[in-house]
């Protein structure tokens, strides 16, 4: 079974579809396929409906978090999208993106970017603005030739365009998951920069505040980074999870389903369900 638990639609900061999603998927052979957008659960039942009988759908959702003045993000897995608590969290964290996309849009703006608000909301599509609407716009008009001098220059850590959110913290966050019925995977931990003594510190109160499971996996990733996650995740007693990351066809060497393995002695977050 080929298990791909973190994926992203145009919902939220995805280049495709729902539906597009779910046909690549088939077409790489993914069993078990989780949409989890950013702080939104829009595309879930679109994803549902275009899967058939062919695709087992997990419905899903990435929630931002703040811990210890970081940005931390954290997958809930077989939630109830039409959850109470579930909706109310999603209601206030669409609040907060468009509180900050707008601060970026004026921020943009003083530097010369011209119709930064604009620009983004044709590429969201209405989804919820993102950086990465805020990217396109940049290079469709010039100011940098690509996503990643967009955010050299504009968009990264200590740029014009670095706002910082007020976002939940990770306590609040697994509580609105578990209140849903889900799991809460802290997502892609070796991308945020964390020496050991930080991250063990991390996933101590994650697992405190209920937290069942990290992606030891993410992508494609160098072994040594798999098996350390790995390692953190037999210390902490929590399941191990695995997903793409995916986002966009463009990036050819990231597409659903393609990632490193899992170490066959992890205890699978699907063995929970």
């Amino acid at each position: 079974m080929l298990y791909d638990l973190h994926t992203h639609s145009h919902c939220s900061d995805g280049k495709l579809s729902p539906e597009e999603l779910v046909a690549l998927a088939k077409m790489n052979k993914v069993d078990v396929l989780a949409l989890t957008d950013h702080d939104t659960v829009a595309g879930v039942s679109a994803a549902k409906a275009a899967a058939g009988d062919d695709l087992t759908i997990i419905p899903g959702i990435e929630v931002s978090s703040l811990w210890a003045g970081r940005s931390i993000h954290i997958v809930g897995l077989q939630i109830d999208i039409d959850s109470p608590d579930l909706q109310q969290a999603v209601a206030q964290q669409s609040d907060l993106r468009l509180e900050r996309a707008k601060t970026i849009a004026l921020r943009l703006e003083k530097v010369g970017i011209k119709n930064a608000w604009e620009g983004a909301q044709t590429y969201a599509k209405g989804a919820a603005i993102g950086r990465p609407h805020f990217a396109q716009h940049i290079i469709s008009e010039g100011y940098a030739t690509n996503f990643a001098q967009a955010f050299k220059r504009y968009l990264g850590a200590g740029k014009v365009g670095d706002v910082k959110s007020q976002w939940p913290s990770i306590n609040s966050v697994i509580e609105w998951i578990n209140a849903a019925g889900g799991i809460a995977i802290l997502a892609h931990p070796d991308k945020y920069g964390l020496t050991r003594t930080k991250l063990y510190s991390l996933l101590e109160e994650f697992s405190a505040a209920g937290g069942k499971a990290i992606e030891v996996v993410s992508g494609h990733q160098t072994l040594a980074v798999t098996q350390k996650l790995h390692r953190a995740a037999i210390d902490f007693s929590l399941l191990a999870s695995c997903g793409s990351d995916f986002h966009s066809p463009d990036n050819r060497w990231q597409s659903p389903g393609i990632m490193s393995p899992l170490p066959k002695k992890c205890q699978a977050v699907w063995d929970f369900w």
